[in-house]
Protein backbone atom coordinates (compact mmCIF):
# COMPACT_ATOMS: atom_id res chain seq x y z
CA UNK A 1 0.00 0.00 0.00
CA UNK A 2 0.78 3.49 -0.61
CA UNK A 3 -0.19 6.58 1.02
CA UNK A 4 0.54 10.56 0.43
CA UNK A 5 0.62 10.96 4.14
CA UNK A 6 1.04 8.04 7.04
CA UNK A 7 0.46 9.42 10.71
CA UNK A 8 1.25 6.66 13.61
CA UNK A 9 -0.84 7.29 15.72
CA UNK A 10 -4.99 8.60 16.84
CA UNK A 11 -5.01 10.36 19.38
CA UNK A 12 -5.32 14.49 19.47
CA UNK A 13 -2.06 14.84 17.37
CA UNK A 14 -2.43 12.53 14.73
CA UNK A 15 -6.36 13.36 14.30
CA UNK A 16 -5.62 16.75 14.44
CA UNK A 17 -3.21 16.71 11.87
CA UNK A 18 -5.45 14.33 9.79
CA UNK A 19 -8.24 17.22 10.14
CA UNK A 20 -5.67 20.03 8.83
CA UNK A 21 -4.44 17.85 6.14
CA UNK A 22 -7.71 17.02 4.51
CA UNK A 23 -9.30 20.21 5.49
CA UNK A 24 -6.12 22.09 3.42
CA UNK A 25 -5.65 19.56 0.76
CA UNK A 26 -9.14 17.24 -0.05
CA UNK A 27 -7.73 14.68 -2.38
CA UNK A 28 -4.76 13.67 -0.11
CA UNK A 29 -4.70 9.95 0.53
CA UNK A 30 -4.01 9.77 4.21
CA UNK A 31 -3.71 6.57 6.75
CA UNK A 32 -3.80 6.97 10.43
CA UNK A 33 -2.46 3.18 12.07
CA UNK A 34 -2.92 2.92 15.99
CA UNK A 35 -2.45 -0.58 18.01
CA UNK A 36 -5.59 0.65 19.99
CA UNK A 37 -9.59 -0.05 19.23
CA UNK A 38 -11.55 1.89 18.04
CA UNK A 39 -14.05 4.02 20.01
CA UNK A 40 -17.40 2.62 19.44
CA UNK A 41 -18.91 2.27 22.78
CA UNK A 42 -18.14 3.65 25.96
CA UNK A 43 -18.38 1.90 29.35
CA UNK A 44 -18.09 3.41 32.66
CA UNK A 45 -15.15 3.38 34.26
CA UNK A 46 -16.53 2.47 37.35
CA UNK A 47 -18.98 -0.07 37.76
CA UNK A 48 -21.80 -0.90 40.52
CA UNK A 49 -19.27 -2.40 43.06
CA UNK A 50 -17.27 1.09 43.06
CA UNK A 51 -14.33 -0.98 41.46
CA UNK A 52 -12.22 -0.23 38.70
CA UNK A 53 -13.66 -2.64 35.86
CA UNK A 54 -10.70 -1.91 33.57
CA UNK A 55 -11.78 -0.82 30.48
CA UNK A 56 -10.93 2.73 30.57
CA UNK A 57 -9.20 3.23 27.46
CA UNK A 58 -5.90 5.04 28.87
CA UNK A 59 -5.28 1.77 30.37
CA UNK A 60 -2.75 1.46 27.90
CA UNK A 61 -6.08 0.72 25.30
CA UNK A 62 -6.53 4.00 24.49
CA UNK A 63 -6.60 3.85 20.86
CA UNK A 64 -8.81 6.31 18.95
CA UNK A 65 -8.76 9.62 20.71
CA UNK A 66 -6.04 8.74 23.11
CA UNK A 67 -5.58 8.56 26.80
CA UNK A 68 -6.10 12.10 27.42
CA UNK A 69 -9.34 12.82 26.38
CA UNK A 70 -10.54 9.80 28.27
CA UNK A 71 -8.86 10.37 31.99
CA UNK A 72 -11.05 13.33 32.29
CA UNK A 73 -11.49 15.57 28.59
CA UNK A 74 -10.08 18.35 30.08
CA UNK A 75 -9.22 21.67 27.73
CA UNK A 76 -6.99 23.75 28.99
CA UNK A 77 -6.63 26.72 26.80
CA UNK A 78 -3.40 28.13 27.02
CA UNK A 79 -0.56 28.18 25.27
CA UNK A 80 2.25 27.43 28.16
CA UNK A 81 0.35 24.64 29.39
CA UNK A 82 1.66 21.39 28.41
CA UNK A 83 4.71 22.95 27.13
CA UNK A 84 5.31 26.35 25.15
CA UNK A 85 3.73 26.23 21.85
CA UNK A 86 5.78 29.64 21.06
CA UNK A 87 9.03 27.55 21.07
CA UNK A 88 7.81 26.40 17.98
CA UNK A 89 5.60 29.15 16.64
CA UNK A 90 8.09 31.46 17.23
CA UNK A 91 5.14 34.09 17.98
CA UNK A 92 2.80 34.18 21.03
CA UNK A 93 0.02 35.67 18.59
CA UNK A 94 0.16 32.36 16.52
CA UNK A 95 0.39 30.10 19.48
CA UNK A 96 -2.96 31.69 21.05
CA UNK A 97 -4.53 31.15 17.46
CA UNK A 98 -3.72 27.78 17.38
CA UNK A 99 -5.78 27.47 21.46
CA UNK A 100 -8.88 28.96 18.84
CA UNK A 101 -8.34 26.53 15.93
CA UNK A 102 -8.12 23.47 18.03
CA UNK A 103 -11.22 24.34 20.47
CA UNK A 104 -12.94 25.17 17.20
CA UNK A 105 -13.02 21.77 16.67
CA UNK A 106 -13.79 19.90 19.78
CA UNK A 107 -16.55 22.73 19.87
CA UNK A 108 -17.74 21.46 16.20
CA UNK A 109 -17.89 17.87 17.53
CA UNK A 110 -20.11 18.39 20.76
CA UNK A 111 -17.70 19.87 23.47
CA UNK A 112 -19.59 21.82 25.78
CA UNK A 113 -19.82 25.66 25.33
CA UNK A 114 -18.95 26.31 29.01
CA UNK A 115 -16.05 27.79 29.83
CA UNK A 116 -14.24 28.13 33.22
CA UNK A 117 -11.62 30.24 34.13
CA UNK A 118 -12.89 33.32 32.82
CA UNK A 119 -11.81 36.44 35.02
CA UNK A 120 -13.59 36.97 38.26
CA UNK A 121 -13.41 38.54 41.72
CA UNK A 122 -13.51 34.61 42.81
CA UNK A 123 -10.39 34.16 40.96
CA UNK A 124 -8.73 37.06 41.36
CA UNK A 125 -9.19 36.14 45.54
CA UNK A 126 -7.77 32.78 44.82
CA UNK A 127 -4.77 34.66 43.04
CA UNK A 128 -3.93 37.11 45.73
CA UNK A 129 -4.18 34.42 48.23
CA UNK A 130 -1.96 31.88 46.79
CA UNK A 131 0.77 34.82 46.04
CA UNK A 132 0.40 35.50 50.22
CA UNK A 133 1.79 32.62 50.57
CA UNK A 134 4.39 32.32 47.84
CA UNK A 135 2.83 29.88 45.69
CA UNK A 136 1.60 30.50 41.77
CA UNK A 137 -1.61 30.73 40.80
CA UNK A 138 -2.10 29.58 36.87
CA UNK A 139 -5.42 31.02 35.33
CA UNK A 140 -6.53 28.93 32.63
CA UNK A 141 -9.67 29.71 30.69
CA UNK A 142 -10.79 25.22 30.67
CA UNK A 143 -13.82 23.23 29.21
CA UNK A 144 -14.50 20.18 30.66
CA UNK A 145 -16.04 17.64 28.20
CA UNK A 146 -15.82 14.63 30.80
CA UNK A 147 -14.42 11.28 30.67
CA UNK A 148 -17.90 9.62 29.68
CA UNK A 149 -18.87 12.23 27.08
CA UNK A 150 -15.53 12.33 25.02
CA UNK A 151 -16.20 9.03 23.42
CA UNK A 152 -19.43 10.63 21.55
CA UNK A 153 -16.78 13.19 20.43
CA UNK A 154 -14.30 11.31 19.72
CA UNK A 155 -16.74 9.09 17.43
CA UNK A 156 -18.27 12.46 15.53
CA UNK A 157 -14.37 13.66 14.90
CA UNK A 158 -13.36 10.17 13.64
CA UNK A 159 -16.60 9.55 11.50
CA UNK A 160 -16.27 13.14 9.88
CA UNK A 161 -12.52 12.00 9.00
CA UNK A 162 -13.85 9.12 7.40
CA UNK A 163 -16.24 10.85 5.23
CA UNK A 164 -13.68 13.07 3.92
CA UNK A 165 -11.50 9.55 2.91
CA UNK A 166 -9.14 9.45 5.98
CA UNK A 167 -8.45 5.31 6.51
CA UNK A 168 -8.07 4.05 9.96
CA UNK A 169 -5.89 0.94 10.65
CA UNK A 170 -6.63 0.27 14.31
CA UNK A 171 -4.99 -2.63 16.37
CA UNK A 172 -2.25 -2.21 14.17
CA UNK A 173 1.38 -2.17 15.85
CA UNK A 174 3.70 -0.21 13.54
CA UNK A 175 7.22 -1.60 14.53
CA UNK A 176 9.87 0.44 12.49
CA UNK A 177 9.72 3.31 9.86
CA UNK A 178 11.26 2.44 6.63
CA UNK A 179 14.37 5.04 6.29
CA UNK A 180 16.49 5.37 3.43
CA UNK A 181 19.29 7.99 2.91
CA UNK A 182 18.41 9.67 5.49
CA UNK A 183 15.04 10.13 4.12
CA UNK A 184 11.72 8.28 5.41
CA UNK A 185 9.53 6.35 2.74
CA UNK A 186 6.93 4.77 5.30
CA UNK A 187 6.67 2.37 7.86
CA UNK A 188 6.51 -1.31 9.20
CA UNK A 189 3.78 -3.43 10.90
CA UNK A 190 3.70 -6.05 13.21
CA UNK A 191 3.14 -8.64 10.53
CA UNK A 192 6.05 -7.07 8.36
CA UNK A 193 3.74 -5.55 5.66
CA UNK A 194 5.85 -2.83 4.68
CA UNK A 195 3.14 0.68 3.51
CA UNK A 196 4.70 3.29 1.62
CA UNK A 197 4.32 7.11 2.33
CA UNK A 198 5.69 10.51 0.82
CA UNK A 199 5.34 11.56 4.33
CA UNK A 200 5.41 10.36 8.05
CA UNK A 201 3.71 11.54 11.19
CA UNK A 202 4.88 9.97 14.38
CA UNK A 203 2.48 10.92 17.24
CA UNK A 204 2.17 7.57 18.95
CA UNK A 205 1.32 8.98 22.64
CA UNK A 206 2.12 8.48 25.64
CA UNK A 207 1.54 4.87 25.76
CA UNK A 208 4.40 4.72 22.70
CA UNK A 209 7.43 6.15 24.57
CA UNK A 210 9.25 2.99 24.59
CA UNK A 211 8.40 2.39 20.54
CA UNK A 212 9.92 6.26 20.17
CA UNK A 213 13.05 5.42 22.35
CA UNK A 214 14.12 2.31 20.25
CA UNK A 215 13.19 4.67 16.73
CA UNK A 216 15.10 6.89 18.19
CA UNK A 217 18.24 4.89 19.23
CA UNK A 218 17.50 2.72 15.83
CA UNK A 219 17.78 5.32 13.06
CA UNK A 220 20.32 7.87 15.42
CA UNK A 221 17.75 10.16 15.50
CA UNK A 222 18.68 13.41 17.56
CA UNK A 223 16.59 13.68 21.16
CA UNK A 224 17.30 14.72 24.31
CA UNK A 225 15.77 13.35 27.85
CA UNK A 226 12.95 15.08 29.48
CA UNK A 227 12.15 15.36 33.17
CA UNK A 228 9.74 13.61 34.71
CA UNK A 229 7.02 14.02 37.34
CA UNK A 230 6.81 11.76 40.22
CA UNK A 231 4.79 12.07 43.05
CA UNK A 232 1.03 11.22 44.21
CA UNK A 233 -2.51 11.44 43.67
CA UNK A 234 -4.37 13.49 46.86
CA UNK A 235 -7.86 12.69 47.77
CA UNK A 236 -9.92 14.66 49.79
CA UNK A 237 -13.62 15.76 50.43
CA UNK A 238 -15.38 17.57 47.71
CA UNK A 239 -16.58 19.88 50.28
CA UNK A 240 -12.83 20.84 51.05
CA UNK A 241 -12.34 21.94 46.98
CA UNK A 242 -15.25 22.94 46.47
CA UNK A 243 -14.71 26.90 46.95
CA UNK A 244 -11.57 26.37 44.51
CA UNK A 245 -13.53 24.62 42.14
CA UNK A 246 -16.11 26.72 41.46
CA UNK A 247 -13.36 29.74 40.60
CA UNK A 248 -11.37 26.87 38.43
CA UNK A 249 -12.48 23.63 37.44
CA UNK A 250 -8.79 22.46 37.52
CA UNK A 251 -6.67 24.73 39.50
CA UNK A 252 -3.42 24.88 38.66
CA UNK A 253 -0.68 25.50 41.58
CA UNK A 254 2.90 25.94 41.19
CA UNK A 255 5.14 25.28 44.60
CA UNK A 256 8.81 25.73 44.97
CA UNK A 257 9.88 23.89 48.25
CA UNK A 258 11.85 25.85 50.79
CA UNK A 259 14.36 22.69 52.12
CA UNK A 260 15.04 21.66 48.59
CA UNK A 261 14.10 24.15 46.12
CA UNK A 262 11.87 21.65 43.96
CA UNK A 263 9.19 22.76 41.99
CA UNK A 264 6.05 20.76 42.38
CA UNK A 265 2.75 21.28 40.68
CA UNK A 266 -0.61 20.35 40.71
CA UNK A 267 -2.57 18.16 38.06
CA UNK A 268 -5.50 16.42 36.64
CA UNK A 269 -8.19 18.02 39.56
CA UNK A 270 -11.25 15.65 39.16
CA UNK A 271 -14.03 17.05 41.24
CA UNK A 272 -15.92 14.83 42.85
CA UNK A 273 -14.15 12.06 40.52
CA UNK A 274 -12.67 8.60 40.87
CA UNK A 275 -9.11 7.31 41.65
CA UNK A 276 -8.52 4.65 39.57
CA UNK A 277 -5.40 2.01 38.62
CA UNK A 278 -3.52 2.18 34.97
CA UNK A 279 -1.32 -1.16 34.24
CA UNK A 280 1.76 -0.40 32.53
CA UNK A 281 4.50 -3.04 31.11
CA UNK A 282 5.73 -4.52 34.23
CA UNK A 283 4.30 -1.93 37.12
CA UNK A 284 1.13 -0.55 38.24
CA UNK A 285 0.04 3.37 38.55
CA UNK A 286 -2.54 5.99 39.27
CA UNK A 287 -5.04 8.92 37.72
CA UNK A 288 -8.00 9.82 38.38
CA UNK A 289 -11.79 10.65 35.89
CA UNK A 290 -14.18 12.84 36.40
CA UNK A 291 -17.85 11.99 34.98
CA UNK A 292 -20.44 14.57 33.95
CA UNK A 293 -22.84 11.82 34.69
CA UNK A 294 -21.75 10.35 37.83
CA UNK A 295 -20.15 11.64 41.11
CA UNK A 296 -18.51 10.66 44.16
CA UNK A 297 -18.12 12.96 47.30
CA UNK A 298 -14.60 13.02 46.83
CA UNK A 299 -12.24 15.15 45.00
CA UNK A 300 -8.73 14.22 43.66
CA UNK A 301 -6.00 15.55 42.18
CA UNK A 302 -1.94 14.58 41.40
CA UNK A 303 0.27 16.33 42.95
CA UNK A 304 3.95 16.12 41.45
CA UNK A 305 7.50 16.82 41.68
CA UNK A 306 9.61 17.53 38.99
CA UNK A 307 12.50 14.93 38.08
CA UNK A 308 15.30 16.07 36.35
CA UNK A 309 18.68 13.90 36.21
CA UNK A 310 22.34 15.10 34.73
CA UNK A 311 25.52 12.84 34.26
CA UNK A 312 26.41 10.09 34.68
CA UNK A 313 22.48 9.17 34.24
CA UNK A 314 19.96 11.01 32.15
CA UNK A 315 17.93 8.30 31.42
CA UNK A 316 14.73 9.52 33.91
CA UNK A 317 12.01 7.10 31.98
CA UNK A 318 14.09 4.20 33.91
CA UNK A 319 14.73 5.79 37.18
CA UNK A 320 11.05 6.86 37.01
CA UNK A 321 10.19 3.04 36.11
CA UNK A 322 12.23 1.63 39.06
CA UNK A 323 9.84 3.36 41.72
CA UNK A 324 6.81 2.66 39.67
CA UNK A 325 8.31 -1.25 40.14
CA UNK A 326 9.36 -0.53 43.64
CA UNK A 327 5.76 0.62 44.64
CA UNK A 328 3.83 -2.33 42.37
CA UNK A 329 5.84 -4.67 44.36
CA UNK A 330 5.52 -3.60 47.75
CA UNK A 331 1.50 -3.21 46.88
CA UNK A 332 1.34 -7.08 45.33
CA UNK A 333 0.17 -5.42 42.15
CA UNK A 334 -2.22 -2.81 43.69
CA UNK A 335 -1.29 0.78 44.05
CA UNK A 336 -0.30 1.97 47.54
CA UNK A 337 -2.58 3.88 50.02
CA UNK A 338 -1.72 5.72 52.67
CA UNK A 339 -3.64 8.35 54.93
CA UNK A 340 -1.28 11.62 55.44
CA UNK A 341 -1.48 11.37 59.06
CA UNK A 342 0.25 8.18 58.89
CA UNK A 343 2.76 9.22 56.74
CA UNK A 344 4.31 12.03 58.86
CA UNK A 345 4.20 10.21 61.86
CA UNK A 346 6.41 7.73 60.47
CA UNK A 347 4.26 4.74 60.01
CA UNK A 348 2.47 1.92 57.45
CA UNK A 349 -1.70 2.91 56.70
CA UNK A 350 -4.48 -0.36 57.76
CA UNK A 351 -7.49 -0.90 56.64
CA UNK A 352 -8.54 0.08 60.28
CA UNK A 353 -6.58 3.08 60.27
CA UNK A 354 -8.16 4.44 56.72
CA UNK A 355 -11.47 4.06 58.62
CA UNK A 356 -10.47 7.04 61.15
CA UNK A 357 -10.75 9.27 57.58
CA UNK A 358 -13.61 11.29 57.02
CA UNK A 359 -14.02 10.07 53.58
CA UNK A 360 -13.52 6.16 51.76
CA UNK A 361 -11.10 5.71 49.25
CA UNK A 362 -12.85 5.53 45.51
CA UNK A 363 -10.67 3.59 44.45
CA UNK A 364 -10.98 -0.02 46.60
CA UNK A 365 -8.45 -2.20 44.56
CA UNK A 366 -5.60 -0.72 46.70
CA UNK A 367 -2.83 -2.29 49.48
CA UNK A 368 -3.14 0.28 52.96
CA UNK A 369 1.22 0.90 53.45
CA UNK A 370 3.78 2.96 53.96
CA UNK A 371 4.26 5.25 50.47
CA UNK A 372 7.93 6.15 51.92
CA UNK A 373 9.37 2.56 51.50
CA UNK A 374 8.48 3.00 47.77
CA UNK A 375 9.31 7.24 47.09
CA UNK A 376 12.57 8.64 47.63
CA UNK A 377 13.09 10.64 50.62
CA UNK A 378 12.95 14.05 49.14
CA UNK A 379 10.17 13.74 47.00
CA UNK A 380 8.52 12.75 50.17
CA UNK A 381 9.75 15.49 51.57
CA UNK A 382 8.31 17.89 48.84
CA UNK A 383 5.23 16.57 48.61
CA UNK A 384 4.46 16.74 52.24
CA UNK A 385 5.95 20.73 52.14
CA UNK A 386 4.24 21.31 49.21
CA UNK A 387 0.75 19.84 50.84
CA UNK A 388 1.18 22.33 54.04
CA UNK A 389 2.17 25.25 51.72
CA UNK A 390 -1.22 24.54 49.54
CA UNK A 391 -3.02 23.89 52.89
CA UNK A 392 -3.11 27.78 53.47
CA UNK A 393 -4.84 28.31 50.32
CA UNK A 394 -7.47 25.20 50.49
CA UNK A 395 -7.73 24.97 54.43
CA UNK A 396 -8.15 21.24 54.88
CA UNK A 397 -6.19 19.46 51.98
CA UNK A 398 -3.22 18.69 54.37
CA UNK A 399 -5.31 16.99 57.01
CA UNK A 400 -4.34 13.38 58.38
CA UNK A 401 -7.29 12.32 56.45
CA UNK A 402 -6.23 13.44 53.47
CA UNK A 403 -5.50 9.94 51.10
CA UNK A 404 -2.23 9.71 48.89
CA UNK A 405 -2.31 7.10 46.47
CA UNK A 406 1.23 5.96 45.00
CA UNK A 407 2.86 6.02 42.59
CA UNK A 408 1.49 8.90 40.22
CA UNK A 409 4.29 8.95 37.36
CA UNK A 410 3.83 11.04 34.63
CA UNK A 411 6.56 9.87 31.86
CA UNK A 412 7.89 11.52 29.07
CA UNK A 413 9.43 10.30 25.90
CA UNK A 414 12.96 11.62 25.00
CA UNK A 415 12.15 14.68 23.03
CA UNK A 416 12.74 14.63 19.58
CA UNK A 417 14.99 17.49 17.67
CA UNK A 418 12.38 19.04 15.11
CA UNK A 419 12.74 22.23 12.74
CA UNK A 420 10.22 24.79 13.38
CA UNK A 421 7.95 22.91 10.46
CA UNK A 422 7.85 19.60 13.36
CA UNK A 423 10.52 18.16 11.15
CA UNK A 424 12.74 15.92 12.39
CA UNK A 425 16.44 15.49 10.76
CA UNK A 426 15.23 12.57 8.80
CA UNK A 427 13.75 13.91 5.85
CA UNK A 428 9.78 14.00 5.24
CA UNK A 429 9.45 12.07 8.76
CA UNK A 430 7.36 15.04 11.54
CA UNK A 431 6.65 14.48 15.25
CA UNK A 432 3.79 15.85 17.20
CA UNK A 433 2.31 14.97 20.65
CA UNK A 434 3.20 13.52 23.80
CA UNK A 435 4.83 10.78 22.86
CA UNK A 436 7.64 11.98 21.26
CA UNK A 437 8.23 14.86 24.06
CA UNK A 438 6.52 17.96 22.38
CA UNK A 439 3.62 18.66 24.20
CA UNK A 440 1.92 17.51 27.76
CA UNK A 441 -1.88 17.21 27.12
CA UNK A 442 -4.79 17.04 24.81
CA UNK A 443 -4.91 20.35 23.78
CA UNK A 444 -0.99 21.08 23.41
CA UNK A 445 -0.76 17.62 21.51
CA UNK A 446 -3.85 18.56 19.42
CA UNK A 447 -1.74 21.91 18.61
CA UNK A 448 1.59 19.99 17.65
CA UNK A 449 -0.19 18.28 15.27
CA UNK A 450 -1.87 20.65 13.40
CA UNK A 451 1.68 22.97 13.29
CA UNK A 452 3.13 19.24 11.70
CA UNK A 453 0.38 19.13 9.30
CA UNK A 454 1.49 22.77 7.70
CA UNK A 455 4.96 21.81 7.95
CA UNK A 456 3.75 19.07 5.80
CA UNK A 457 1.75 20.99 3.48
CA UNK A 458 4.29 23.49 2.66
CA UNK A 459 6.56 20.46 2.32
Amino acid sequence: MKFNIVIVGAGPAGMFSAYELIKKCPKLKILVIDKGKEVKKRICPMNETGKCCHCVPCHNMCGMGGAGTFSDGLLNLRPDIGGDLTEFTKNENRAWKLMDVVDKVFLRFGAPRKLFGILTPEIEALEQRAASVGIKFIRIKQRHIGSDNTPKIIQKFSQFLKKKNVKFLMEKEVTDLIVEGNKCRGVVLKSEQKIGSDFTLIAPGRVGISWVTKMIAKHKMKAEYLPIDVGVRVEVPAIIMGPVIEASRDPKFHIWTTRYGDFVRTFCTNHQGFVVKEHYDGFIGVNGHSLINKKSENTNFAFLVKVTLTEPFENTTLYGQSIAQMATLLGEGKPIIQRLGDMRRGRRSTFERLKRSIISPTLKDVTPGNIAMALPHRILTDIIEGLEKLNAVIPGVACDSTFLYAPEIKFYSMRINVKENMETDIRNLFAAGDGVGLSRGIVSAAATGVLAAQGILKS
